[in-house]
Parts: C-alpha cells; structure tokens; sequence
C-alpha cells in the first residue's frame, strides 16, 4: 500500500485528501467501528465513499479504504511505510518532511505531515502506555505493539516542531553468517557454544541488536535464558526463553522499572544465561556480577566506537551505579568477568559487518588498566583466543580458522 500512485483513474492527491477527511469525520461521528469488530466493515465504507462521490473509479475507493484503516486502526499516513519491510528506520521532522532508513540509507519519502497530525500520532502511540507527551513532558520513549521503539521530542524542546523517530522491529532474522565469515563466524559460534562472556559494541544504527539475535539463535536449545531489554526486541529460537521489559515512570513520575531492577530480580529466576539488550549505566555492575556467579555465556550490548572504547565505557557505566567501588576492583572484576568485545559497523554500502574482535585480558597492564588483544585483521581472524572455554568438555577453537 503506497500513498502515491500513478493510476490514471485515480484523482489528484489533494482532492483525495480532501474526501479522505471528509469521509473519517463521519467515521467519528457515525460509525468509527466499522473498522474494528464489523464483518462488512470495507462495504460500509465504501458505502460513505460513495455517499460523499458517487462516480469515484473502484481503484480510487479501494485506496481511500486502506488509507481510512491507516488512519483510524494505524499510523495513518505513516502505516505504508511500517508495512514496507526494507525500512528500518522512520523520521519524521518538524516542518514535516518525513525520512527512512532503507537497506542502510536515509532518503526522503513524498510523506508530509503537518504538526496537529504528528502530535496526533504521538498521543495515539503514547496514550495507551500511561505516558504523555506535552510542554510538561515533552520527552517521550515508547514502543509499538510489535516492539519497535518510539522516541518522541515536542515543543519547546523541539523548535521547529513535534520530532518523531521510530526503529523498527526487525521482522526478518538475520543469520550470523550475513555479519561475518570463515574464521571469524567460528570463532562466534564456539565462544555462545562454550558460555564465553560477550559484550558487542558499535554505535547507533550498526546492527548491535540485530547482532545480538544472532548471537543469541547459536545457544542450544534447552538453556534458560532470560533476557532483559528497555524495548522487547529479541526474538530467540529457544524452547525456554523469559523475556522481561523495563518500565518508564507513568505521566505522574511513578511506577518505574529499571534495567537493573529486573537483572537483580532475574538472577532469582535460575537462568543458565542472561541476555540484557544494552547497558547504559549502573546495570553494567550487576551484568559482570551475573557473569561471575554461574550465569556464563550472557550477553549485551553497549555504544563504543571500538573494542578498547567498549572496555572504557564499561568501567564508567559500573562507577555509574550505587556502590562506591574504587576503580581497580571495577577492572579487576571485568578482566574476569568478560570474555570477547565484538565491534559491529555499518558500511558505505548500509550493510553491517563485525569489523573487529577482542579479548579481554586476564591480567592488567603496568599501570592497572585493562587489555584487550586483537583476534580479527581485514575481516579474517588473525588470532585464536587464549582464555579457556567456561563450559567443560568444549573442544578448543580450530587453528584451521585463522585466515594465512
């Protein structure tokens, strides 16, 4: 479904706009459930379409229908493009321009919205979530029924007009393969295998997550893994797989979940292994103790730019939480706890691919700060890892993989 068409029997845009309008408010005022629960719901508005213009071309009425179910069931004029599943990534600015992100790049869409219908759009995906978006609390984050996240940002805080972003759920999985090859996709899939601690980094829009699904599809089936995101995005393969979801503060600042409150509460739910969909703060503390108390093998994500970068942020996000730890126990307990930083970047191309590998040394450098070694070099593993499966029984890794 595409709100343009060339058709030659369908009227000018504006005039469709126009009928369109004209036919929803008599949905409101007369029969707004004819979209819902209604079996002849499409003929009866056909039937007001027909009313308003009666020699309108059947291709003409069959678009105005789909485009009234957008607009009273979806997202109106931005449902075709939740529908289009090449897009990842929908923007709406706030002189209305509306942009995607498909197959890794950004373009402009013949979409334009004005400001009442993009606040309109925000208070029909936020209302109800309990949460609100106004000059009060102009700041909003949320998520859609099929667990893409919603950030929305109005005035004042938004000069030119009410902002809203929207990153799909991935409907597609993607094998690990679609990320990396040869020696490097082994390496991988023995490091899940062995309950290797991982931790993949990047930055916004390169595949973390998506990279992490990946990841996650390797662990055998059986495991019972909960994992633990602000927006559901996971989809595991898994037989035995708990997924728990953060919680914003309600529209009067109550009810609040955090990240770590649920990685605190999951370790009571005897998990073989914990996956959290990104670590941002304090709940680093509770991932690494997870790490080191009979949870090997879980994963997460962080923003970084490299895998050394990764390794910084980490100390921060931990000195970021409650406890006054000093800064060589917080590195002494990473150097243990964590096993391989997996970089993921996105390319000129759009595609996303692990650029680079590290371990995570056992031992500190000179000076007490932490290490970590290089296992990939141009897209090829270099090296093999040097520290032991956590799993006993596991094979070590094959030097067949290591690119000559």
């Amino acid at each position: 479904m595409t709100l343009t068409t060339d058709r030659n029997d369908l009227a000018p845009a504006a005039d469709l706009l126009r009928l369109e309008l004209e036919v929803h408010r008599d949905l409101v005022e007369r029969e707004l459930d004819v979209l819902g629960s209604a079996p002849d719901g499409s003929e009866r508005v056909a039937a007001l379409i027909r009313e308003h213009e009666p020699l309108l071309p059947d291709g003409t009425v069959q678009l105005l229908i789909e485009r009234l179910v957008a607009r009273v069931a979806g997202l109106g004029p931005l449902q075709p493009l939740l529908e289009d599943e090449l897009v990842t990534d929908i923007l709406v600015n706030g002189d209305g321009s509306v942009w995607v992100e498909r197959c890794g790049h950004v373009e402009r869409t013949p979409v334009d919205v004005d400001e009442p219908t993009i606040l309109h759009l925000i208070e029909r995906i936020v209302g109800p979530l309990g949460l609100r978006a106004d000059r009060a609390s102009p700041l909003v984050d949320a998520r859609l029924p099929d667990g893409s996240r919603v950030n929305a940002v109005v005035r004042p805080l938004a000069i030119d007009g009410p902002c809203l972003t929207i990153r799909r759920f991935a409907v597609r999985p993607h094998p690990l393969g679609a990320f990396c090859a040869g020696g490097v996709r082994h390496l991988l899939e023995w490091a899940i295998t062995s309950r290797r601690n991982v931790l993949v980094s990047g930055g916004t829009g390169s595949g973390k997550t998506t990279l992490l699904n990946a990841l996650a599809a390797r662990i055998p089936s059986g495991e019972r893994i909960i994992t633990i995101e602000d927006a559901a995005e996971l989809r595991l393969p898994g037989e035995h797989v708990v997924r728990l979801e953060a919680r914003p503060a309600n529209s009067e600042g109550i009810g609040e979940v955090r990240i770590r409150d649920l990685v605190r509460n999951a370790l009571r739910m005897r998990p073989d292994r914990i996956l959290i969909g990104e670590v941002r703060s304090g709940e680093a503390l509770d991932l690494l103790q997870a790490m080191n108390t009979g949870h090997e093998g879980s994963l997460s994500t962080c923003h970084a730019n490299s895998t050394a970068d990764a390794l910084r942020r980490l100390e921060t996000m931990v000195l970021m939480s409650d406890l006054d730890l000093p800064l060589p126990a917080i590195r002494e307990q990473i150097a243990s706890s964590l096993d391989l930083i997996v970089q993921v970047a996105r390319r000129p191309d759009g595609g996303r691919r692990v650029v680079a590998v590290g371990e995570v040394d056992e031992e500190l450098d000179k000076v007490g700060r932490l290490r970590v070694r290089p296992l990939v070099s141009n897209d090829g593993l270099a090296d093999l890892p040097e520290r032991p499966a956590r799993l006993l029984g596991v094979a070590p890794p094959d030097p067949s993989w290591v690119q000559r």
